[in-house]
């Protein structure tokens, strides 16, 4: 769609920040408004929360141009980051009323987008990059002829060096997530997963349950449509649940629909002391016929390429919402040459093999060795025994209707806990050296 002449947005836009300055919930602030002079953009709005109403993508010869329409105006941040190229809009908690947002030819500078809430009051936009791009300073367009405020993104081309000079994490920003990730190696306070009381709190198994994505990131989308953060979200509520009656405290690294950066994930299981943790999520295929439950513990070499590939899927998930990455070691070898991994990796081993058990009572399990390892980053806390499960594939039509159906949840939900109770179940003795040999 086109907006219009660059002269009227900078009268409209000039009109517009006139009739906003009424109040601080209803001012614009331009990118490079110092952080001291805006309100703090995790501070819900005074009135009520602006709503996305649509996004819209203009591809023209010398730029391509990024629409989104909203209730209210807001204050944004635009920025850029590398490896991937990427434009990030950041802006305060919305709500997402987008009605199939229109997607990109994937011949223009945008190759996709996706959009969601990143933290408690942090919404956005992450567009991903044919081409390295100068993004303009957005402008603010008032109502006009059926639509609602406007922000105008212009994105003209540039070259990978001017774009490699330009990009890179705000500082406030950067300070906020910093504090974030270190928030998360601490035990928060959840009242939704204090456990029941009991007369021995302190032989309390402590479980963490992890649904996979959320909020920005929606993960796989099945063939009906449905998309797999909601999925695992309500698997793990469901299984958190019947964890708790069972006489476990149980906690989760969410509980709404919002994203988690992966390394915050792993420091939430270590700040519980976790004995154990659960991620969920479920897998798609290029092959519609591939289906079943698989489980996967941590190694540092996948035990087959479809691992590996799934492995490298999954730790891509902090690119997709927009994670700072700088300084993040991808490497698994320094945590597994620990002796203390390799017990952690043998205890998630056996849970493993007693979740496959207990879940092809319940539902179809992969045909080909469905416990397998890779390295997987939300997997590599060095001391508490973790398995990511994949439910099933949303890409498989049988495998994408009963993953959609409560019956099917609550069965899985059950056979999980059930090998919990198995894993930890009091032992037999075992002869000296008899112990368990390090899985692979």
């Amino acid at each position: 769609m086109r907006v219009g002449a660059i002269s009227g947005v900078l009268l409209a836009v000039s009109l517009a920040t006139a009739s906003f300055a009424q109040g601080p919930a209803a001012k614009w602030y331009p990118p490079g408004t110092p952080a001291a002079d805006q309100p703090s953009p995790s501070r819900p709005a005074a009135a009520s929360t602006p709503v996305v109403l649509n996004a819209r993508i203009g591809e023209h010869q010398d730029r391509t141009r990024f629409v989104v329409e909203i209730s209210d105006p807001l204050t944004m941040r635009v920025f850029t980051l590398t490896n991937p190229n990427r434009v990030v809009i950041d802006m305060p908690e919305v709500l997402w009323r987008l009605s199939g947002p229109q997607k990109p030819t994937g011949t223009g500078a945008v190759k996709s987008y996706r959009y969601g809430l990143f933290r408690p009051g942090d919404s956005r936009f992450v567009i991903d990059l044919n081409m390295p791009v100068t993004a303009a300073q957005p402008m603010l367009l008032p109502p006009d002829g059926g639509y609602g405020y406007r922000i105008v993104l212009d994105l003209f081309p540039t070259t990978q060096a001017k774009f490699d000079d330009a990009a890179g994490w705000p500082a406030d920003l950067r300070a906020r997530e910093a504090a974030a990730e270190t928030m998360a190696s601490l035990p928060p306070p959840n009242p939704a997963a204090t456990p029941i009381p009991s007369a021995t709190p302190s032989a309390r198994k402590i479980i963490v349950l992890d649904p996979g994505h959320g909020g920005i990131d929606s993960g796989t989308t099945g063939v009906d449509g449905s998309m797999e953060k909601d999925l695992v979200l309500d698997e793990g509520k469901r299984l958190a649940k019947l964890l708790q009656r069972r006489g476990y405290t149980v906690h989760m690294t969410r509980d709404t629909d919002i994203y988690i950066p992966l390394r915050e994930r792993v420091n939430i299981s270590r700040g519980y002391d976790a004995d154990l943790f659960i991620s969920l999520h479920a897998d798609s295929n290029p092959d519609p016929g591939v289906s079943g439950a698989s489980i996967y513990t941590l190694s540092e070499h996948g035990s087959d390429s479809e691992a590996a590939a799934l492995a490298k899927r999954e730790n891509q998930s902090d690119i997709i919402a927009g994670v700072d990455l700088t300084g993040q070691d991808d490497s698994v070898s320094h945590i597994l040459i620990d002796l203390a991994q390799r017990d952690t990796i043998n205890r998630s081993a056996r849970f493993a093999e007693a979740a496959v058990g207990t879940l092809s009572l319940a539902t179809d399990i992969l045909p080909r060795t469905p416990h397998r390892s890779a390295g997987f980053a939300v997997l590599k806390a060095p001391d508490v025994p973790a398995v990511l499960i994949e439910l099933g594939y949303l890409s498989n039509i049988r495998d994408c209707d009963q993953m959609g159906t409560d019956h099917w949840r609550d069965a899985v939900a059950s056979a999980i806990a059930s090998a919990v109770d198995r894993h930890f179940a009091p032992q037999p003795a075992r002869e000296i050296g008899a112990g368990p040999q390090a899985a692979e």
